[in-house]
Formats: C-alpha cells, structure tokens, sequence
C-alpha cells in the first residue's frame, strides 16, 4: 500500500524545475517522485499496537529519508549516498542521488541480532552479551590488539565463570555484521543502485559503538564506508535522534497533508488512481 510520495522534481510546461507549483503559472506539470511502498498486513498491526494505547497514526515515512538532513554533512548532501541506519531489529536503507531519493527499504537485522548469538553461543545472560558487546565491540578479529581472557559470570554450563579469548567474542560479533553487509550489498545489487552508489553512510546505535564496523563494510559493499558526521551526531542524543528526524522532517513540508493520512483507503481501487488521487491531494490540500 502506499505510504508516501518523495518528490524529487517539479517540472511546468515550460520547462521550468520548481519545488512548489502553488502559485505559478502552467497547464499542466510533470511529477518527477518515488512512490513508497509498505506491505499492507504490517501497516495494520502497527495501526492496531497504537489504537489499543488510544493513538491514531497519521502517516508513516521512511526513517532515512527523514534523517538525510540531519546525518549527512554537506558535501554528501550533493553525492550518490546510501545511508544505512542500524537499530536494535532492523537496518534501513536509503540510497540518494544528490538531493534525490531513490530507494528504500528494511533489512530484518540489528544490533540485538549480535546480542542475541553473543548470548546464544556463550551460553549467557542478554544483559552480559550486551555488556560484552559494548566494552569489547570490534567488527573484525584482524584488528584485535591484545587477546585477552574474558571471564564469563553468568555462563549456563556446568563449568562456572568460565574464560574464554576475547577473539572468540569478536568472532561472534564479525560473522553476523558480515551477514548484515552481505544483505545489503545483495539487495542493491539485485536493485540496480550499488554501481551509483559513491559512498555509504553509517548511523545508529545498533552498530556505531562497535568499533571497525565502517571497516568491515568497505569490505563487504566494496564502497567507501564512514560513520556519519552530520550535524545530528552532536547535537541531539543517540536515543532521540530518530524521532527528531521525524518531527523536523514533517514540520519542514511545505505540505500540510501527509499523503500517508489516509490509510484506510478503499483497498479496490487501483494502485494507479490511488497514486494520483494522493498527488493531487498532496498539493491541494
């Protein structure tokens, strides 16, 4: 179902590129736009998780194209980027060319992925994986400096306290990042967008605290890979950023409508007409 239309362009019958037709003079104009997709069963249970705690959802947009301002500098503003936002679960991608959005979409992997198989193959607790995670974070065994014995407390078999080799850990952590990698290069690669893309972007707390993860990524994508540096990272607390993103993202529309606030749409409609009913309404309402 449709979620959002990104405009890219704005063009009027006489060949003039503007961001907001409103006010000029023109017959016609040609939409140049991404229309976004969601799958319609995931948008429901999300619409009922909140109607149950009493709130409706007005719209739905993508997280990287709401944080695009926010964590790339300037000079990426202008470049073909992918910017990948590691969360807890998911990771998202964006893919822009210049001030242009040409893809998204959702791997199923993040950060609890490496907290989980920490726990899993150790044979812990979540809460010392974490911990684990976090203190010896590193994305690749090759840069270890000192193997080090770890000391395991809260360890499942029989042998209590149990040590193991930090690069044991590492292991653990490099194997799923790598996987995490491979997703992606193989989804833009099957897309059509890997050979445009001139650099990644880094974001989230899934994967920026592991050390070596823009690393591993150069290795796996084959494309300069650097943790983000906008504005955001400063400025604005890691846990907080996504929502500002979104806040910023809706307040700046020159739109009042949010062409996703209609989602319960009649469903027989064509996916077309359901497209251009929701332009239209993008600028006129």
């Amino acid at each position: 179902m449709i979620i959002d239309v990104a405009i890219n362009q704005i063009i009027l019958d006489n060949g003039k590129s503007v961001t907001d037709p409103v006010g000029s003079f023109s017959s016609s104009f040609t939409v140049v736009a991404e229309v976004l997709l969601a799958e319609k069963e995931y948008v429901r249970k999300l619409t009922n998780i909140f109607r149950k705690a009493g709130i409706e959802i007005d719209g739905i947009i993508p997280v990287t194209l709401a944080e695009r301002n926010l964590v790339l500098d300037k000079n990426e503003l202008y470049d073909n980027v992918m910017l990948l936002d590691v969360g807890a679960e998911n990771t998202d991608i964006g893919v822009f060319e210049g001030d242009t959005f040409q893809y998204t979409n959702t791997i199923p992997l993040g950060g609890d992925n490496i907290t989980h198989d920490i726990a899993l193959v150790l044979s812990i607790s979540e809460e010392e994986a974490e911990k684990l995670k976090r203190q010896y974070g590193l994305a690749l065994k090759s840069f270890i400096d000192n193997d080090n014995e770890i000391t395991l407390n809260t360890c499942k078999d029989e042998e209590k306290n149990k040590i193991i080799k930090s690069s044991e850990l590492i292991e653990i952590m490099e194997a799923r990042i790598e996987e995490m990698f491979s997703l992606i290069n193989k989804d833009i690669t099957s897309q059509g967008f890997k050979s445009k893309i001139n650099n990644v972007i880094l974001t989230g707390q899934g994967i920026t605290n592991i050390n070596k993860s823009d690393v591993a990524g150069k290795i796996a994508l084959n494309i300069p890979v650097k943790i983000s540096t906008g504005r955001a990272v400063s400025t604005v607390k890691p846990e907080f950023r996504t929502s500002y993103a979104l806040i910023r993202y809706i307040a700046l529309r020159p739109f009042t409508k949010s062409v996703s606030s209609k989602i319960d749409t009649n469903s027989k409609e064509s996916f077309w007409k359901t497209a251009v009913t929701r332009i239209k309404e993008f600028f006129y309402s």
